[in-house]
């Protein structure tokens, strides 16, 4: 079966907006699997960095549980994130394990730079998925099947400078939002840190109103995910587009209009 893997920055990003799209995914017979690459362990102003870790390691798996996703472990903590060639080969391990056909992640641009690293990480660890040449940590063989890389929305759904970012694709989410608030209701640990931290003063219903406006944007769907399709140079042929292929019952492609 084809696979799909999601790479993000912190413990809760997938689930607020790469869930819909691992869960519809899964629904159609495809291979799940999920890598924050950041511990977590800053998120909390109650608990000390080693309790905070431990803490949100266990949510994190139980929310990939509930997506019914394969789990691979963080590679660095929260705020330490960097892109380098030690970082980078931890990724390409992470990429050549679960040999996806597809990746996603986030935007190139994003609120914080934990996201934009995680983000240049998981592009260059799809780009190096078949160079023998690039060893990766641990070492891990390459495959040489196409990889396509999907950015989801920026949080808020907006660049740091506040413009709106219109994706490629909206996503119907409606058959699969419940889901998509358990696994976010995994991360209970986040409901004080995201008041306090962000003013996201209840973050099940933040994520609603987010999937609730993306389908307003949509014009067709009552909830609904943003993705936007990478350069194919590199990565896949220039044709492909397994995302909007395997799900194009339930996709608005904005390319067409």
């Amino acid at each position: 079966m084809p696979a799909v893997l999601a790479i993000a920055a912190h413990p809760d990003d997938i689930e607020f907006y790469m869930a819909g799209a691992l869960l519809q995914l899964g629904l159609r017979g495809w291979d799940l699997h999920y890598v924050n690459l950041c511990d977590g362990s800053r998120g909390s102003t109650t608990m000390d960095r080693f309790t905070c870790a431990k803490t949100r390691l266990q949510e994190a798996k139980n929310a990939c549980d509930v997506l019914g996703a394969t789990f691979y472990d963080p590679i660095y903590p929260d705020m330490e994130a960097s892109y380098t060639t030690a970082n980078l080969r931890k990724v390409a391990a992470i990429v050549r394990t679960a040999k996806p056909k597809i990746v996603l992640t986030h935007s190139p641009v994003d609120y914080m730079e934990d996201h934009e690293t995680a983000c240049r990480l998981a592009v260059s660890a799809a780009f190096a998925h078949g160079m023998p040449n690039f060893e990766s940590d641990p070492e891990t063989s390459v495959y040489m099947d196409p990889v396509t890389v999907y950015h989801a929305q920026p949080v808020g759904l907006h660049t740091p400078l506040g413009e709106f970012v219109e994706p490629h694709m909206y996503l119907d989410e409606k058959e699969v939002i419940e889901r998509k608030v358990d696994a976010l209701a995994c991360h209970a640990s986040q409901r004080e840190w995201l008041d306090e931290s962000q003013g996201l003063d209840s973050y099940l219903q933040t994520l609603r109103d987010l999937s609730v406006e993306m389908g307003r944007r949509s014009g067709k769907f009552a909830y609904a995910e943003g993705w936007r399709r990478r350069q194919h140079w590199g990565f896949c042929g220039p044709e492909d587009d397994p995302l909007r292929d395997a799900l194009a019952d339930i996709l608005v492609d904005t390319r067409k209009s």
